[in-house]
């Protein structure tokens, strides 16, 4: 499995409180993670760095254990680990002034051989892309979209709604969360792209897909993907992993 990962500030922001990390257990187990954070002066940078790190820590204490090659083991411990960090952090806000209402978003992919496991909150995406077309795999849990589902907006007129950006589910901000789960298999020819919204606001589907398909390797997809989203204004973090088989070097670029 190769990856490339890219985090950039932005044009308008001058904390990166977005969060993305690969870790890689062999060839076999890699868990991709992406954390958009906010809430407090400056906090969402806490709360995306304690998601992040915490959940790193949990993945490699639980690896190499023999359990950790069943399904149902893997999905239970990816569950729990997600609750007890969301704990984590909703106590340290109430308990820090300065880090009240912080918050943040996950998509954490884990997979393991020809299979994906993905555990989700927020509005941070994670796209599936194969056979020449791309897919939004997560929903997110935004106003907007609950709006769109409901029927009361459409999909045109959600891309310039003004609370566009408000969502109604992260880490942290409740005592109690319920992440959502997806798992399908994946074969040598999927990539898969996870995205912090300042990419997923800036560039559709269809553009995400073309410049994938334009670009010579992985690492040029994410650099061209990241200056595309800040040629279209910047005014987010913008986070990307970049997942696949078949080309690129593992290659990282994170501008905190």
């Amino acid at each position: 499995m190769r990856f490339v990962i890219r985090s950039d500030v932005g044009k308008k922001r001058s904390v990166n409180e977005d969060r993305a990390e690969v870790y890689k257990h062999s060839d076999e187990v890699t868990l991709a993670v992406i954390a958009d954070g906010m809430g407090g002066h400056n906090a969402g940078d806490v709360a995306s760095s304690i998601l992040v790190e915490q959940l790193a820590d949990s993945f490699k204490a639980v690896v190499s254990e023999p359990d950790f090659r069943n399904r149902e083991f893997r999905k239970e411990w990816l569950h729990e680990a997600v609750l007890e960090i969301n704990q984590h952090i909703y106590q340290s806000a109430i308990e820090n002034p300065s880090c009240k209402g912080m918050g943040t978003t996950l998509d954490a992919t884990l997979l393991y051989n020809d299979y994906c496991l993905i555990c989700h909150v927020g509005d941070s995406r994670v796209y599936l892309i194969s056979d020449g077309s791309i897919e939004q795999v997560t929903k997110d849990h935004s106003y907007v979209n609950a709006l769109v589902e409901s029927g009361e907006i459409s999909q045109e007129q959600a891309e310039h709604h003004p609370q566009k950006n408000l969502i109604l589910k992260a880490i942290g901000s409740e005592k109690a969360i319920t992440p959502d789960f997806i798992e399908f298999p994946v074969d040598e020819h999927s990539v898969l792209l996870l995205c912090s919204d300042g990419l997923s606001n800036k560039l559709s589907g269809n553009e995400i897909l073309t410049v994938l398909e334009k670009a010579e390797n992985l690492e040029a997809a994410g650099d061209e993907l990241i200056r595309q989203a800040n040629d279209r204004g910047g005014e987010d973090n913008i986070s990307l992993i970049i997942m696949s088989e078949m080309s690129g070097e593992v290659q990282q670029d994170v501008d905190r």
